[in-house]
């Protein structure tokens, strides 16, 4: 039996509502963080569990976000970005991951607090180390959208081990 190793690569963004958010937190990394701005989405908005979702998809083939995510979330009603992630991990037969490394594009909210947790929850949802888990933030130096304020925009990398 062979192996070999490739990467994915996955990407998601999402705007910031006008309006103010009352529940006054946002989800990140399937963490909640504290943001006066909700995520224009159908979903909880996820940008970090939906990137990763894309990254999975990357291997696998099989689209979640916009496929099989958009029953679960617009039929049945579920909006946690979670379940779409367990949703691509079904298809991942034959591989494990070995490491994600992810970047967040945004003015704000400010993550530096919360890269730890989003690192952990990441780690256990992947069955993972989360020393296998690499988070990174920054603004880029407004010259984008997200980087002015209007919303956050993540892209992930992911690294395979393939048997077969």
């Amino acid at each position: 039996m062979s192996e070999y190793y490739i990467t994915t690569i996955g990407q998601d963004s999402h705007r910031f509502g006008e309006d103010n958010n009352e529940s006054g937190v946002i989800m990140l990394g399937g963490v909640e963080v504290p943001y006066d701005h909700p995520f224009v989405a159908n979903s909880d908005g996820d940008v970090l569990l939906h990137a990763l979702t894309n990254a999975i998809s990357g291997y696998t083939g099989v689209n979640v976000l916009g496929g099989a995510a958009d029953k679960i979330c617009l039929e049945d009603g579920i909006k946690d970005s979670t379940v779409y992630l367990k949703e691509a991990l079904k298809s991942v037969h034959g591989a494990s991951i070995l490491h994600v490394s992810a970047t967040i594009e945004c003015l704000r909210p400010k993550l530096k607090a919360h890269i730890p947790a989003m690192k952990s929850r990441i780690a256990t949802l992947l069955d993972i180390p989360a020393s296998s888990v690499g988070i990174t933030a920054t603004t880029g130096e407004g010259l984008t959208g997200f980087g002015r304020g209007e919303g956050v925009q993540v892209f992930v990398l992911v690294s395979w081990k393939v048997e077969g």
